[in-house]
């Protein structure tokens, strides 16, 4: 490690302790030249999952789209933030453990309804209605439906 003041190319680490709950290390080093010491931190790089929207169009995941999306769909539904927070860490989390790097945007929907259904049906059918650009009531209906025929199917043994 490149030493901050005079620029030498050796140094040896004096304390190394583990920072933002195990993400990185903060280490303490000494330059062997200049006797000076230093802070580094080693964070793990971090591959970006990338959104494939309906259009072609490729964005970074952004975490807080999907959490204003369900803020809105649960208002006054009294679901906590943290409720949803951790809805989309499941979410992040499943992509990540699937060596995912790009997820067209119609299958992040699903991922985000499946869990919705199971969280708050209001909750589920507002975020259906944006997700699956509802265009009049039949469409409303025909969602209600599929909710009904899901809640009602006999469970197998």
């Amino acid at each position: 490690m490149k030493c901050l003041f005079c620029g030498f190319l050796e140094s040896k680490v004096v304390d190394s302790r583990s920072t933002d709950e195990g993400s990185a290390i903060r280490r303490r080093r000494e330059c062997t030249e200049c006797g000076r010491r230093f802070t580094t931190y080693e964070k793990m790089d971090d591959v970006p999952l990338v959104v494939i929207k309906s259009d072609g169009r490729r964005e970074v995941f952004d975490r807080n789209k999907i959490i204003r999306g369900l803020l809105t769909a649960g208002v006054k539904r009294q679901i906590e933030l943290q409720t949803f927070e951790e809805l989309v860490d499941d979410i992040e989390r499943e992509l990540r453990n699937r060596f995912i790097q790009e997820i067209q945007s119609n299958q992040l929907g699903k991922m985000v309804l499946e869990r919705l259904l199971a969280l708050d049906e209001v909750a589920y059918v507002r975020f259906a209605s944006v997700y699956r650009k509802f265009q009049d009531i039949q469409s409303f209906k025909n969602e209600l439906d599929h909710l009904f025929d899901i809640k009602n199917k006999p469970v197998r043994k």
